[in-house]
């Protein structure tokens, strides 16, 4: 390794240490902390990762040696929460077989990859990163904390369990159809077939290993395909479910409820026609809106009350951007869309970051600004919904992860040379960048 690249690697790794060590108290800012109304004047103090206070400027108490930083004019709101992303350049199954649950996005993941760097531009800290949808079972996704880190390692968020989180991504409607025969289906009830098919096989084979007791002898042979499933069925691993149309959608119901699985409906182009069978089936709703002409036929009924829909018929409504199919950079700009055509802002908000929390069965550590919850937060120029916002600052776990005010952040955050690969990145030496 270069001796500069390793002093910088250094440098950069003593300051996240010491931003952890030390207590930072964001001053005069409007916080909204999702969790409750806002706090105008408000004050936010962070330590070792963890949000230790947060409140009005005139009741909260700031520690003696904390470093003061002056937020005045600016927002301050929880780190964005991506339920369906694919940034990170990872891959998942290939064209062997239709179900492939082995397949662990995990080992296709680049850490480095420049699209990790456009969504800290974005604000988003958390994020489900999935495989593509062009099978009904393309592999294991994997949520993600989106920390300077040089491995995919260094991004891993642990369940309650201790086991590395993540779903499983589930598909149906046309991406998934082949006509003229082969492995794949080619109609939606064969998709469904398929897909049936394969949680019975998954129960035997759970029922099997439960039967084995531990013996040896008698537990069949291993099959990794059939253990991601279990994890499935036993509820360890949330089917992340590919869906837009309103038929598509209730065959996933129908399947969720046959086999007990639990599962997040991704997309819902059509939610809103089936609105209260999906809010009576308990079923989240990740959501995307799109504003350009284009995209596959199925999701031709999309529509921007979407999720005001769902949302007064009792569903739980979230937001995610299908990166690069919405700019991770643009996801404040979807709930805004939303609010256009009806959802409340409190319930945007809500849909940014505590929603796709709980999809992600993250509630606990992340979605909110409350006291012992991750140190996860985000920056803002000026109102959150506005088309004129930047994001300035994003902190996860009390570390700067962006910096709007530096020339080699601020060019992933607006573009310009450079800012599609790592390699390519060109600043000036006086900082200006070209």
């Amino acid at each position: 390794m270069r001796p500069i690249l390793l002093l910088l690697l250094t440098l950069m790794c003593a300051t996240g240490t010491l931003a952890q060590e030390r207590p930072h108290a964001f001053l005069g800012a409007e916080i909204i902390p999702v969790s409750g109304p806002p706090i105008p004047n408000g004050v936010l103090v962070v330590h070792r990762g963890k949000i230790t206070a947060v409140g009005p400027a005139a009741s909260t108490q700031i520690p003696p040696d904390a470093e003061r930083i002056n937020a005045s004019g600016k927002i301050i709101m929880p780190g964005l929460v991506d339920t369906h992303s694919h940034i990170g350049g990872g891959s998942g199954a290939d064209a062997s077989a239709p179900l492939q649950p082995e397949v662990r996005l995990m080992d296709s993941f680049d850490a480095r990859d420049t699209s990790i760097k456009r969504a800290r531009a974005g604000g988003i800290t958390t994020v489900n990163v999935m495989p593509g949808s062009g099978h009904l079972l393309s592999g294991q996704t994997l949520y993600l904390k989106l920390r300077n880190g040089a491995t995919v390692d260094d991004l891993f968020i642990r369940n309650s369990r201790g086991e590395i989180a993540g779903g499983i991504k589930m598909a149906n409607g046309t991406n998934s159809i082949r006509p003229g025969g082969g492995a794949f289906p080619g109609t939606r009830a064969k998709s469904a077939a398929l897909a049936r098919d394969m949680f019975v096989r998954a129960q035997a084979y759970r029922d099997k290993v439960a039967r084995a007791a531990g013996d040896k002898e008698k537990l069949p042979p291993r099959d990794l395909a059939m253990e991601a499933l279990v994890e499935v069925l036993e509820g360890r691993r949330t089917v992340q479910f590919h869906t837009h149309r309103q038929d598509d959608i209730l065959t996933v119901l129908r399947l969720s409820k046959e086999f007990g699985f639990r599962v997040v409906l991704q997309h819902v182009s059509e939610g809103w026609k089936v609105a209260e069978e999906i809010a009576k089936a308990g079923a989240p709703c990740s959501i995307i809106n799109v504003d350009a002409p284009g995209g596959k036929i199925e999701a031709i009924n999309m529509s921007h009350e979407n999720a005001a829909i769902l949302d007064r018929a009792g569903a739980l409504v979230g937001f995610h951007t299908d990166d690069s199919v919405t700019d991770s950079r643009h996801f404040l700009r979807s709930a805004a869309l939303s609010v256009r055509a009806g959802l409340s802002r409190e319930k945007a908000l809500y849909g940014l970051t505590m929603a796709g929390a709980r999809m992600l069965e993250l509630e606990n550590s992340v979605g909110t600004l409350q006291l012992g919850k991750d140190a996860d937060f985000i920056l803002l120029s000026g109102d959150p919904l506005s088309v004129y916002t930047k994001v300035l600052e994003t902190w996860i776990e009390g570390v700067k992860v962006f910096d709007r005010s530096k020339p080699e952040d601020k060019l992933y955050a607006v573009g310009g040379e450079g800012a599609g690969r790592d390699a390519n990145l060109h600043v000036h030496e006086e900082g200006e960048q070209r």
